[in-house]
This record gives C-alpha cells, structure tokens and sequence, in this order.
C-alpha cells in the first residue's frame, strides 16, 4: 500500500527575546514569546533526506533575534509582518511559500518611586525598573502566503468579575437538573480573545495602529462586560463581540472564550449566619465554557475553533 505525505510544516517554536531601548533615561521593555513555522517545498527532506530546501530552525531563531536589533518592535503585529515577508520572499530559491508567526506579548509596568523616597541619587528619574504586569497575555498570529497578509491579534488570561447584574433562570429543566435559578449572580471569567483585521498587506495599503488598535478593542471589551445586564454569559459574549464591531472598523470577526468562573453561595446556617449574597465558594474546576463569533455580514469567518 502506498503512502502519501500530508501536510507538513517546521519551524522554531517560543524564542524568548526581551528587546530593552536605552537610548533614554527612560528604558522601554519589549518582552516577546515568538514561535516560527514555514511551509512549502519540503518534501526531499521528509522522504529523501536530502536538505537542500530546508532552512534552519535554528537559522529561523536567530532572525527574530537579528531582526528585533535592526528593525526594533514597535508591535507584535508590525514585527510579525517583517519576519513572515522576510521568510516567504527572502528565502533562496522560494522554496518558502507560507510563514506564520505567533508571538504572545507580556507586559511590563514601571516602579514607580515617590521622589521623596529616592533610594539613591536620580532613582526617581532613572526610569528601568518594572513589575511584571499579571492582567492579560497579548497574543498575535501573522499568515503571510506570498500575496496577502492575514493578522488575527487576541488576548488571553484576563480575568473579570461583575458582583452584581447577572441572572440566569427560566432554562430547560429534567430529572438531572439540581442547578437552583439565580436572580442576582456573580459573573466571573477569564477572557481569551481572538480579533481578525480587514488588513491584507497588498500594495500601498496603510498598516492600522496595531498598538492603539489593541488598546481600544481591549477597551471596548471589558466596557461591554461591564455595561451588559447578563441573562446569561452567551449574552454578555454577543455584548462584547458587538461592541468591537461597532467601533472597531479595522476588525472583521471576533471569537471569544469565556470559561464561567463559577461562584457558589456557601451554606451558613449551620452557624446560625444567614447568607445574604455575601460570601461565595469560588471554584476552579468544572466550568462551563461558552464560545463564540461574532462577525461582520458578508465576512466568512477564519479564526479556527479549537
């Protein structure tokens, strides 16, 4: 029986690099996790063993590195672009036909120092020292095929609680339903998302401000988290998704995961306590997961659900 070789890709996955600018007092931190994976004509290699199409992972490591010193990182998204065209168009003898780079982002917070405390002289203009910043993970996908760019950027770990405002009743109901109707709620979750941009990289195209881009749609998602009166997490999801669409033109589609934080009224009146919405079991595990797209009509979706 003959066998046939499939879809293949290579690459090197999660080069750490932390880019430091020092051309001020004031020190700027770009910490990058980038992972490179390149398809094309590498067939030889897997049947034949025979190299002479294939480029480096480590080759592939090392440019993220060269490159973040020539070019700097002004974005993940700017930076993913620059090393997905440099593997595709670059690569001799084009046997590189299409890059994606995945690049999560981790944010950093600067100390900031009263100056009255000032340890040392100049500590408080100094400007390199940071915290770790533990809201969210910036995450980025680059698809360059030759022709066309395809950028999905995204959040994930960015934890939300509203206390209040959130119900959830009236819901099908048989002989294995224990779950109580709940007319006041906590509604909790940890938001991961994905946001795919109308931008395509052809010819004199202007690349959106992905940097303010992200800021406002981050925005605008935990505003609709915030401002929606929740029958349930699907609604609140739809809220959210709507409300980037709505003010976002750059974006076309959003997929979002929402994992229901459950927290459970613990019984008190074993103690004699009556527990008036207060004090809350907050579990970890099981948890419903609600998923969802929300798009633009007319725009097929592409963000894979995984």
């Amino acid at each position: 029986m003959a066998h046939v070789l499939g879809q293949n890709q290579y690459g090197k996955a999660e080069n750490r690099i932390v880019r430091v600018y020092r051309d001020s007092t004031r020190h700027e931190i770009k910490d990058l996790n980038v992972s490179v994976s390149l398809q094309g004509e590498f067939e030889d290699v897997h049947l034949t063993g025979s190299n002479a199409n294939c480029l480096p992972t480590d080759t592939t490591k090392n440019t993220v590195y060269a490159f973040a010193k020539e070019y700097g990182i002004d974005s993940a998204e700017a930076f993913g672009i620059l090393l997905a065209r440099h593997f595709v168009d670059d690569t001799e003898r084009g046997v590189v036909h299409s890059a994606r780079i995945r690049i999560e982002e981790y944010t950093w917070d600067r100390i900031r120092t009263p100056d009255s405390s000032a340890r040392f002289i100049g500590s408080e203009e100094v400007g390199h020292s940071f915290v770790r910043n533990g809201q969210e993970t910036r995450t980025t996908e680059v698809v360059y095929d030759g022709e066309k760019v395809q950028v999905i950027s995204g959040l994930k770990d960015l934890v939300v609680m509203n206390s209040t405002n959130s119900e959830f009743w009236g819901y099908i109901k048989d002989k294995y339903t224990t779950l109580q109707e709940a007319y006041d709620r906590i509604l909790a979750t940890q938001v991961t998302a994905r946001w795919k941009y109308g931008y395509s990289g052809r010819d004199g195209e202007a690349q959106p401000n992905w940097n303010r881009s992200y800021t406002h749609v981050k925005r605008h998602l935990l505003e609709a988290f915030a401002e929606t009166y929740s029958y349930s997490l699907q609604q609140t999801l739809h809220s959210m998704g709507t409300r980037v669409l709505n003010n976002r033109a750059e974006v076309d589609e959003v997929r979002l995961e929402l994992p229901n934080k459950h927290h459970f009224l613990v019984d008190l009146e074993p103690f004699g306590l009556k527990n008036e919405n207060e004090v809350y079991y907050a579990a970890d595990r099981m948890y419903g997961l609600i998923e969802g797209t929300v798009h633009r009509e007319g725009v097929v979706p592409v963000i894979p659900v995984v």
